[in-house]
């Protein structure tokens, strides 16, 4: 296991390409969001896993104008980025930063469709 992911312990659902979670592709897999944390199967567990900070995904103050107030009630996803929360906005992690948001730069949602 490396630095990037736990076990996550007790984890009654299970996420499928259709479960309608989003997805992110994250290293060689698809991360699951669900309630502010990312999830992979492996090998009969869940992984609790980070996106991590790096120069695709800086966690610098680089302030942008999103127009939300990101809060729990926003309407955006929350994901695990290095030690902290960042909101899911397009594509692309924003973080509250005092009285504005920085990008923490782009992540690739997974699109699912039907054949």
């Amino acid at each position: 296991m490396n630095n990037n992911h736990d076990v996550h312990e007790g984890h009654a659902h299970k996420h499928s390409i259709a479960c309608g979670h989003t997805k992110i592709r994250h290293d060689d897999h698809i991360d699951y969001v669900h309630n502010g944390h990312l999830h992979h199967e492996h090998n009969g567990h869940w992984d609790e896993c980070t996106i991590p900070v790096n120069e695709n995904n800086p966690a610098d103050c680089s302030e942008i104008s999103c127009g939300c107030n990101h809060d729990e009630d926003c309407g955006h996803e929350m994901v695990p980025h290095g030690d902290h929360m960042d909101y899911l906005v397009n594509g692309r992690l924003h973080h509250v930063h005092g009285d504005h948001c920085d990008d923490h730069g782009p992540v690739e949602i997974v699109k699912i469709t039907s054949s």
